[in-house]
């Protein structure tokens, strides 16, 4: 299926499980791209994320900036996992409560501001 920059383009309720391998940090539109993927999963369903550990202008994406993004558009972080030998991770997050209103998505910060891990519960 091909995909836009700012939608994934996947049915409705098809899928149990998403990967997202070192692509995320192509997705120009994150917010969209996620707001529009969202429906794809399953109740309970869960999104993948493999990527490497660097600056969004160098191929990767750094894991708060991930953590935020996704927690903006309604996803909760499961679990991750540190690969240093292999400068990268493994982020599964779930969908938690009701998908915001695309006026309600406020950013995360830039790049340079000072982001926090969220806690995993």
């Amino acid at each position: 299926m091909l995909g836009t920059p700012d939608d994934p383009k996947l049915p409705p309720d098809s899928f149990d499980r998403i990967f997202l391998v070192h692509m995320y940090h192509e997705v120009s539109e994150p917010y969209a791209f996620l707001w529009r993927m969202r429906p794809a999963l399953r109740e309970g369903g869960q999104l993948i994320v493999v990527d490497t550990d660097r600056a969004p202008d160098q191929h990767g994406i750094w894991p708060q900036l991930l953590f935020c993004e996704f927690e903006r558009v309604g996803f909760r972080l499961v679990e991750f996992i540190r690969k240093p030998q292999l400068a990268g991770y493994y982020a599964e997050f779930e969908v938690v409560g009701e998908r915001p209103e695309p006026g309600e998505i406020e950013p995360c910060s830039q790049p340079g501001e000072e982001l926090t891990d969220p806690v995993i519960g």
